[in-house]
């Protein structure tokens, strides 16, 4: 997740006196950190590419291991470790970060309120704009899932309706998730759906006070 470190091991214990390490990045190959053992020279290159790393790598001497600190969005993607020395090894590392989810919200998209609670409904509308990858946005009632949509560009709103009686008396939340967090809102019935003689005013929305 974004704002963590994420430490990339090269299962060494120590570096051979004749081992070179060298740490790429992307598609590219750009060169990031690298170990010269017999000049005793270690290094990283903050300032590629478009200075994304700036501040944020840490090599171990003793193992050669790289560690991304206050890792973003923009700092996923392959890595590869490269080992020369007597012989030549490498190896490849796939690296996700994830953003901070946003809360949900929930609005009331009918107009007035309903003058019978047995027949009308209550139309709803749970939205995000998101600012995340591989993020789906869900309507449960209970602990079944009614609709949901998905999303794998960044920058985009999602918006998921749903149709409730008046009065309804099941329990409904919108859920959205990304596959190591979520975020929950849960629906209040009684302040979004009421019928004419209730109280209140259309239109509220329902914004959970803390985070999950």
């Amino acid at each position: 997740m974004e704002g963590d470190s994420v430490t990339l091991n090269s299962d060494l214990t120590e570096i051979h006196e004749d081992d070179d390490i060298l740490w790429k990045y992307g598609a590219e190959n750009s060169s990031i950190a690298k170990i010269s053992k017999e000049n005793r020279i270690s290094s990283t290159y903050d300032d590629v590419p478009d200075g994304r790393f700036r501040d944020r790598l840490k090599l171990d001497d003793q193992t050669g291991s790289l560690t991304i600190t206050n890792t973003r969005t923009e700092h996923a993607g392959d890595y590869q470790l490269v080992i020369r020395g007597a012989k030549l090894t490498s190896k490849t590392f796939s690296v996700s970060v994830y953003a901070r989810l946003p809360i949900p919200v929930i609005i009331s998209n009918s107009s007035q309120c309903s003058s019978s609670s047995s027949s009308s409904s209550c139309s709803l509308v749970c939205s995000s704009v998101l600012n995340v990858r591989d993020a789906t946005l869900s309507w449960y009632k209970g602990i079944s899932v009614l609709s949901s949509i998905s999303v794998c560009d960044l920058s985009i709103s999602l918006s998921l309706p749903l149709e409730v009686e008046y009065q309804d008396k099941n329990t409904y939340s919108c859920v959205l998730n990304n596959p190591i967090s979520n975020q929950t809102t849960h629906l209040d019935i009684n302040t979004l759906c009421h019928t004419c003689a209730g109280s209140g005013v259309k239109g509220h929305i329902i914004v959970p006070a803390f985070l999950e």
